[in-house]
């Protein structure tokens, strides 16, 4: 069954914190809690950002503060109800959301008005 969706999409640094925690761990966790379907995190080998800075990882660099990746893709609803608080978690980053089909998820079928 194809069902509608969408994928977010966050880019951060990774030394990013909120609070005392690594952002991209305190929001793996938090949007676990919000019921998000699955979440992923990837650490670029080089990049840059809004600041224009590159960043890069070297074999004789301790903290490079490379680029995070964190995405997930759930339906319309649920990712669209989370984007303004999202937004005021993330300090500096790129946030954003593109639509997407969902054929599987996993081994059941996909219902996204019916899921909660």
């Amino acid at each position: 069954m194809l069902e509608k969706g969408k994928l977010l999409k966050i880019y951060i640094g990774e030394s990013e914190k909120f609070g005392n925690k690594t952002l991209y761990k305190y929001l793996v966790n938090w949007l676990r809690e919000k019921g998000i379907g699955g979440v992923t995190v990837s650490r670029g080998v080089l990049g840059y950002g809004h600041d224009k800075v590159l960043k890069s990882a070297k074999i004789l660099e301790l903290s490079s503060d490379l680029p995070m990746v964190i995405e997930t893709i759930d339906c319309s609803a649920k990712i669209e109800a989370i984007i303004p608080e999202l937004c005021k978690i993330v300090p500096k980053g790129l946030v954003f959301t593109v639509d997407v089909d969902i054929h599987k998820y996993g081994t059941e079928e996909i219902n996204c008005t019916n899921r909660q």
